[in-house]
């Protein structure tokens, strides 16, 4: 980013003469029309004055350079200084900014800027931003004020006005003086205007804007305000043209004539152009008429006064207690009486313990019940010999642990079917 140094254009506190670090575009540096104005620090621990002009493009540059003399050269001898230093910028008294006030820095290695627009209403009243250096090595300190006063112009505002979208820069290359001083230069040969101001830059990231890859260079485009005294020349009108705008509707790039002055050094995306006559632009201001809906105006707000009476809220206390407590006192005399006094709950105690009674009795009795014995167990005729064959069991045998069917034995009474052999002999 390049920016103009104090050895570049002297000592400021010098050819300023009255300590304040600001610049102002000559019109033999950039031609007939206001560029900008820059400002940079004096060597001098005190607060800086600033004098911008209302409607004009304002840039404030924190060099590195000059804090860095702020923060004492720890690094080894021979070492060069190289530390990484960032900066914080807030109204006095606030934590941030004013609105028309915008502040980058990329990385701690390079130079913080301060840029934006002054407003007319912030004419003749000073604004001053505190500035804190971070030394992120170090971690040491160092705070400034900048004071800022703001200068009515004589031709503010100018009455057209033109917005272009740079695709192929980002908001701190476009405030590089050079940078700027080109663009102008190229506005200038398409519009031919008597006065040219740059009125305001903004980053395409603070419109909506996406954060581009990090690849093939991309870069996140600026939006770069300008203002004339003289009316728009054809060139610019081209976008306006129906061929044009149907081009811009289905992603083309319009036909516009004077584009080689630009294509150089700044891609511009014509279809993203704002033309603003402002001349034409009729007020939209109306008078407000009382009617219905809109209350009267009943002058400014008058605080009570000191002489109201003290009013005593023991009486209040006590109800706010008393209420609440005597529901639950009735809650729990009622919830009492139906645990303790309801006869329902004795004579289902005396049930349960009735059936429990009875279970233990149906127990007792079931342990010398009587089972009929299973026909397998009743005495039989042998098939072969006639005989009788006493039961397995005997009638003191608990029956209850009895199988329900029983495993095959060879029994002495019990008649063994023959098997055959592998020899083909029989065996009985």
């Amino acid at each position: 980013m390049l920016l103009p140094r104090w050895w570049e254009l002297g000592d400021p506190c010098a050819w300023t003469g009255q300590g304040r670090g600001t610049r102002r575009m000559s019109p033999a540096t950039t031609g007939t029309f206001l560029l900008t104005v820059y400002t940079i620090f004096c060597k001098v621990h005190s607060d800086r004055n600033v004098y911008p002009s209302a409607g004009v493009l304002f840039v404030h540059v924190l060099e590195r350079e000059y804090f860095k003399g702020e923060f004492p050269p720890y690094p080894k001898p021979g070492e060069i200084s190289n530390d990484p230093i960032t900066f914080n910028t807030n109204l006095m008294g606030y934590p941030d900014r004013p609105g028309w006030l915008r502040y980058i820095q990329r990385t701690p290695y390079s130079d913080g800027v301060l840029y934006g627009s002054p407003t007319s209403e912030n004419v003749g009243k000073p604004t001053i931003i505190e500035i804190t250096a971070y030394n992120r090595r170090t971690f040491e300190t160092a705070r400034h004020n900048l004071i800022i006063n703001i200068m009515s112009a004589e031709d503010f505002p100018l009455p057209y006005q033109a917005e272009f979208f740079i695709k192929n820069m980002n908001v701190e290359e476009m405030l590089a003086s050079e940078v700027l001083g080109d663009f102008l230069g190229a506005v200038k040969n398409v519009w031919q205007p008597e006065r040219l101001n740059a009125i305001n830059i903004t980053s395409a990231l603070d419109r909506g804007g996406r954060v581009p890859l990090p690849i093939n260079d991309l870069k996140e485009g600026v939006y770069v305000m300008v203002g004339a005294d003289v009316p728009f020349s054809s060139c610019l009108r081209e976008v306006e043209n129906p061929q044009n705008q149907l081009r811009c509707s289905q992603e083309m790039e319009p036909v516009i004539t004077c584009d080689k002055k630009f294509r150089t050094q700044f891609y511009i995306d014509w279809c993203k152009i704002s033309l603003v006559d402002k001349t034409k632009q009729v007020s939209t201001y109306q008078e407000v008429i009382r009617g219905e809906g809109i209350l009267p105006d009943g002058g400014e707000y008058k605080p009570p006064s000191d002489s109201l009476k003290s009013r005593d809220y023991y009486t209040d206390f006590l109800i706010t207690l008393a209420v609440p407590s005597a529901v639950a006192l009735v809650l729990f005399l009622i919830l009492a009486y139906i645990m303790c006094c309801r006869r329902e709950g004795v004579i289902q105690l005396v049930h349960h313990s009735a059936i429990q009674k009875s279970t233990k009795e149906l127990r007792d009795m079931s342990k010398n019940r009587e089972i009929a014995w299973p026909l397998s167990t009743l005495p039989v005729f042998h098939p072969v010999t006639g005989e009788i064959i006493p039961p397995l069991h005997t009638d003191n045998y608990d029956s209850t642990n009895m199988p329900l069917m029983q495993t095959q034995q060879n029994l002495p009474h019990q008649t063994q079917i023959p098997q055959q052999q592998t020899t083909g002999k029989w065996y009985p």
